[in-house]
């Protein structure tokens, strides 16, 4: 595997013609933040060696450089979902691919249904911690030389960078609130009895990403920060039905606020 990230680092290197250190994960609904990148280039997953290929819709699937307010930076419009059918190893394959090209922070986003009675639908919640429900863990199997073979996980997601975006979301006047994100295989929405569950072991919001490319991208010492939309509202004794195409239109909304922050984040970087 360790091969194959090399291989796949250095096929990108000889293409490359800048040297970001920044890193974002656009996920559902999310990916018009590439639309504010210039001087693009981009590659398609197809062409890229070793990388799997989205089969969602809404994730377009390739890889974007270029600058975000003057500062070089890599997006990824689309990632790779355990319930598609991957392995954790490819699931995480970028952020390995991320590290051996030089990223040292990374930018998460997702969209996310909300379990604290206190979230509105549309709301940002800065992730301040996790809970793994993946069947599967991104780090076993051999040790990568990137990290220790048990890393510690009480800072998964960096504190100055939340900080950072607290006082910029302040200064803005940006709706944030902070939350646990449990994260879970899918691709079923879920009961309204897990819902219950989920908030009761200690989750404000629950989604089907984030938490693989976190724990590599911890285990890589890449800085994490990690933002969820909240898109759809699962609390207790009150059910709702959700479609993907609502949770899309509600991230679409709540785009252009995200991307103020986001925006903001890396121009401070």
């Amino acid at each position: 595997m360790y091969k194959k990230i090399q291989k796949t680092a250095s096929w990108l290197k000889q293409r490359m013609t800048t040297s970001p250190q920044t890193a974002i994960i656009l996920g559902t609904g999310l990916g018009q933040l590439a639309s504010e990148i210039t001087d693009s280039y981009e590659f398609p997953y197809e062409e890229i060696p070793n990388f799997p290929v989205s089969t969602v819709e809404g994730h377009a699937g390739k890889l974007i450089f270029g600058k975000l307010g003057g500062v070089d930076i890599m997006a990824m419009e689309g990632r790779f979902h355990y319930y598609e059918g991957y392995k954790m190893k490819e699931v995480t394959f970028p952020i390995r691919v991320m590290y051996e090209l030089g990223i040292k922070t990374l930018f998460v986003s997702n969209a996310s249904g909300g379990m604290n009675p206190d979230f509105k639908i549309g709301d940002l919640m800065i992730i301040t911690d996790h809970i793994n429900l993946f069947p599967q863990h991104p780090l076993r199997g051999k040790n990568l030389p990137t990290g220790p073979r048990f890393p510690d996980m009480h800072e998964a997601y960096d504190k100055k960078l939340i900080a950072e975006a607290d006082a910029i979301a302040k200064e803005k006047g940006i709706r944030v609130v902070h939350g646990v994100y449990v994260g879970v295989q899918g691709p079923t929405f879920e009961t309204p009895a897990e819902y219950k569950m989920y908030h009761r072991l200690g989750g404000d919001a629950v989604g089907m990403s984030t938490v693989p490319e976190v724990i590599v991208a911890h285990h890589c010492g890449i800085r994490t920060f990690g933002i969820s939309i909240i898109t759809d509202l699962g609390l207790e004794d009150q059910p709702v039905e959700v479609s993907h195409e609502e949770v899309q239109i509600a991230a679409n909304k709540a785009q252009p606020l995200m991307t103020e922050i986001m925006r903001e984040m890396i121009n401070r970087a």
